[in-house]
């Protein structure tokens, strides 16, 4: 892979294990070419659908890989049980000032860092 890529709808092992969640490798991998993780809302990604757990999730990846590469990953199709509907986005905001992260990098989570890659690959 020598591209950045988004990998969305996702969670990370590291705070919640299962099969369609990263492991650290992988998020190394992704974040080498200067890809995003889209962090999704639901249990089976972050493990209960709070946005605490959200916030949880984005600060493993932050201090694993850094800021630059955590992007939402909603899955908001029905297929899947969320704790609060794009409406209420702010919830997923004040979750990541409780965590600790900057204005900047709340900018960069909510939706900067999949328009810079986006950007850089689209013509």
């Amino acid at each position: 892979m020598t591209e950045p890529v988004v990998v969305s709808h996702t969670g990370v092992q590291g705070t919640c294990p299962g099969v369609r969640n990263l492991t650290d490798d992988q998020l190394l991998k992704i974040a080498h070419n200067g890809g995003v993780v889209g962090l999704g809302y639901w249990d089976g990604a972050i493990c209960d659908v709070s946005p605490k757990s959200f916030a949880k999730a984005a600060r493993y990846v932050a201090d694993l890989v850094g800021v630059e590469h955590i992007g939402l990953g909603s899955d908001f199709d029905g297929y899947v049980t969320t704790g609060f509907d794009t409406a209420q986005l702010q919830y997923i905001t004040q979750a990541l000032v409780d965590a600790g992260f900057t204005q900047s990098e709340i900018r960069l989570i909510m939706g900067g860092n999949t328009v810079r890659l986006l950007k850089a690959v689209l013509p």
